[in-house]
């Protein structure tokens, strides 16, 4: 089963349940906004494909909060992250130990059948 994180009133994630669904994949969903990952998870996602994958530094949190001229280190990047868990590029799936961050329907072909 796939594992979707993201939040439920975004577009990207919008259209990654419809595909999933259209494509018959079985998968359980996770609304960051209303079960925010603890530090530990979070930590794993970091560790496990960096936290420049995982932060979306295009995304409206990010301008908001006016980090882009600002010089943060790793750790003030991710205590950031862990407090705004919208600034996460999304979608976020996993399958395994696989993940997968961002929409892109190939990848997502790829990424089931693997």
């Amino acid at each position: 089963m796939i594992q979707v994180y993201g939040i439920k009133n975004c577009n990207k994630i919008r259209d990654t349940l419809a595909w999933l669904k259209k494509n018959d994949v079985e998968h359980q969903f996770y609304d960051l906004k209303k079960e925010p990952l603890t530090r530990e998870e979070l930590e794993e996602f970091v560790h496990r494909i960096g936290l420049d994958v995982l932060l979306n530094r295009r995304g409206m949190k990010w301008r908001q909060l006016g980090f882009k001229d600002k010089n943060l280190s790793d750790e003030e990047l991710f205590d950031q992250l862990l407090e705004h868990q919208t600034m996460i590029k999304r979608p976020v799936l996993i399958k395994g130990e696989a993940i997968l961050v961002g929409y892109d329907e190939e990848a997502f072909e790829t990424f089931i059948e693997e």
